[in-house]
């Protein structure tokens, strides 16, 4: 189904697994970081991965940067996986979280979503109306978006895409991809 008609498709959620960590990896808790466009799919895919094991931090939930970093020391003080569940679109916006989730000796993990901006846009005007994102908003983080890099050094990176069936497709990124 394509958005040529004006309606999103729903995100099929029976996506390809990303491969299970290690067994040394499971007993470190884990900071996840989201990374991609509003209207990309971070937030479904947070619920259907995520919800029953890290703990969401997300902007639009907390309003602030106080709230945000209050929740972040007691997720890092506890030993609590979490997710940050923001666009995180420039490399210095996530280098503060991975900072902090490395020293406390957390398992690193980015997934980007590089869903072209069309969907995106579509799946926002499908959202409630006080969900949705303007899009010069949309349109102003695509501009800044700088995709993750090997050099930030996550312990796994994924690539999550969109497939012609609107499931996701993850793919794990090698270094020097």
């Amino acid at each position: 189904m394509g958005c040529d008609d004006g309606a999103a498709p729903p995100l099929d959620m029976e996506m390809g697994s990303a491969p299970a960590p290690s067994p040394s990896d499971l007993s470190r808790p884990e900071t996840v970081l989201l990374i991609g466009l509003q209207g990309s799919g971070k937030s479904t895919f947070y619920r259907e991965r995520f919800f029953a094991t890290h703990v969401r931090i997300n902007l639009d939930m907390l309003w602030t940067r106080r709230r945000e970093t209050l929740l972040i020391d007691a997720c890092l003080a506890g030993g609590t996986s979490f997710v940050v569940d923001n666009t995180n679109a420039t490399i210095a916006a996530r280098a503060r979280y991975l900072m902090l989730a490395r020293a406390a000796g957390f398992r690193l993990v980015g997934y980007y979503f590089d869903v072209p901006i069309a969907l995106c846009l579509a799946r926002n005007a499908t959202r409630p109306p006080g969900e949705r994102v303007p899009p010069v908003g949309i349109y102003g983080t695509r501009t800044r978006l700088q995709p993750p890099t090997s050099e930030e050094d996550f312990d796994a990176l994924y690539r999550v895409t969109i497939g012609e069936d609107v499931t996701l497709l993850i793919k794990k990124e090698e270094p020097g991809e």
